[in-house]
């Protein structure tokens, strides 16, 4: 009332409806009986719903989980006590595979007619999504430097040990004999590519101007002919990616191991979807870019289990008796390299591998 009577002339000029329509926040009106009366474009937006089809109808209607809303919401309409939560994930029932994390804060209101639930929405999916982010690449950074000293540890008694058997193999008389110390040697080299893929690359990325078209086309025949014939890989590219300053070797490595971990995923049969996007001022960690390109690999197998969730992208964590462990881990040590980042999104039947490349733009 205040700024009214300061600057009355200045609010006249508005109407109430455009200037909420103005908010990132999302604004949504509950009557009695929790049904939206009103609702603005950033709460629409933010929740996948039409106000216009909203209206008689329960507010948790429009969404498919909700993470208990709907008790709080009854909780406060019965107490008339103001609530607030943060980080409360719910699924839009207008957009069921799209998950979105809110602040929620709920201010029962007098009206008319009885008391009214007054929900302030604020997208919290960026902020959760950065601070993610961050947790994971500070957590990269140990493990990179603990399996690289590790592996040092290692590769000085293999060494040793296949020098030995190569002079044990000379002084042995039969053929026979050597056939054992064969295989000490191949073990022991076996060991050592198996340590070098755990330690990453050595070099830093060979920059040069490439299509990313490029590299997923490589990967893409790369994976059929390894995939079973029941298998469908299919690719969906958006032509407005420009040339960008990449290491093409790194990146196909790292875009076809998410891709083989895909397909292990489903077995004989499923379908694989290799799909890019040109996004623009995306936030990597601590790092905005302006211009960033997203490689997906979509796959419908079972998803990935709970507890591999927060380890996936470590070294020697794996979810098959065969695995090593190590595919993904060395995926996101060469998508990291070039300022980038490998997420995922899972649930029973869709599985989304993103590689987010920032792009340096060739000229």
């Amino acid at each position: 009332m205040a700024v009214e009577r300061a600057y009355p002339s200045a609010l006249a000029n508005f109407d109430a409806a455009d200037l909420l329509d103005a908010l990132a926040t999302g604004i949504v009106v509950l009557d009695p009986q929790l049904c939206a009366t009103y609702a603005n474009v950033a709460a629409q937006g933010l929740l996948a719903f039409s106000l216009k089809k909203a209206r008689g109808r329960p507010f948790t209607d429009f969404l498919q989980e909700a993470n208990g809303l709907a008790a709080i919401l009854r909780r406060s309409m019965e107490t008339g006590e103001g609530f607030a939560d943060r980080e409360l994930t719910v699924k839009p029932a207008g957009a069921p595979r799209e998950t979105r994390v809110v602040d929620v804060t709920i201010t029962p209101v007098d009206g008319h007619t009885g008391t009214y639930l007054l929900l302030e929405l604020a997208d919290a999916t960026q902020r959760q999504r950065i601070y993610r982010e961050n947790e994971l690449l500070a957590r990269l950074d140990g493990s990179r430097l603990m399996v690289r000293q590790l592996a040092h540890e290692i590769k000085n008694p293999l060494g040793g040990l296949r020098g030995a058997a190569q002079l044990l193999e000379r002084e042995l008389p039969e053929a026979r004999l050597r056939e054992y110390t064969g295989v000490i040697i191949g073990e022991a080299d076996r060991l050592t590519a198996l340590v070098d893929s755990m330690a990453g690359p050595g070099r830093p990325p060979q920059r040069a101007p490439v299509n990313v078209h490029e590299l997923c086309e490589h990967v893409y025949h790369l994976l059929r002919g390894e995939a079973h014939s029941t298998v469908l890989v299919e690719r969906d590219y958006d032509p407005s990616l420009p040339t960008a300053m990449l290491d093409r070797n790194q990146i196909i490595q790292a875009l076809l191991n998410v891709a083989r971990n895909a397909l292990q995923a489903i077995g004989d049969r499923g379908r694989i979807t290799l799909r890019t996007r040109a996004l623009s001022n995306v936030s990597i960690g601590s790092a905005r870019h302006r211009l960033v390109a997203s490689v997906q690999v979509e796959d419908n197998g079972p998803g990935v289990p709970d507890e591999l969730r927060t380890s996936l992208f470590y070294p020697l964590v794996t979810g098959r008796a065969n695995g090593t462990g190590l595919g993904l881990a060395v995926a996101q040590d060469l998508v990291t390299r070039h300022g980038g980042i490998v997420e995922f999104e899972s649930e029973p039947g869709r599985t989304i591998s993103t590689l987010l490349l920032p792009l340096e733009v060739a000229e």
